[in-house]
């Protein structure tokens, strides 16, 4: 068994929790911003049963080569606007992600992206550095808003 690890990434966003809950699970919000830099993923390409135990799937597009990759997960925790967490099964280890939406009083949230039971190929520089772009397509697509 390949040795398995831990990320967390910190955002805070001019946006109310509320907001930050829902564009990350409706697919016609998702479909703006999800996925590393040079990938699209259509809202066609998401499926959302946003439950626990519901399906939470998506296909990112290469845009260089219409490549694809899916990412199949199941919902583990739905608590809008708090907390948002699922499991990847078929990534070894069974890879966890937890997402939790913090108030700050002040018209900003800070979102906490925690990552649990991480391969060593999404640790490596380049995956963190792709996940990175897709928070900052995040940023861009929020600050578009009219919140």
């Amino acid at each position: 068994m390949t040795e398995t690890g831990e990320l967390t990434y910190r955002r805070v966003h001019r946006a109310p929790p509320e907001l930050l809950f829902d564009c990350m699970t409706t697919p016609e919000h998702l479909a703006r911003f999800w996925g590393p830099a040079g990938t699209t993923t259509p809202a066609e390409n998401i499926v959302i049963d946003l439950r626990p135990g519901g399906v939470f799937e998506t296909t990112m597009v290469s845009d260089a080569d219409g490549g694809t990759y899916t990412m199949r997960a199941v919902y583990t925790e739905v608590d809008r606007p708090h907390r948002l967490g699922w499991i990847e099964p078929g990534v070894e280890g069974g890879m966890r992600t937890t997402i939790t939406f913090t108030d700050l009083g002040d018209g900003r949230t800070e979102v906490v992206t925690h990552q649990t039971n991480v391969p060593e190929a999404y640790r490596s520089a380049e995956a963190r550095a792709g996940f990175a772009t897709s928070l900052d397509r995040f940023d861009a697509y929020l600050a578009g808003l009219d919140i």
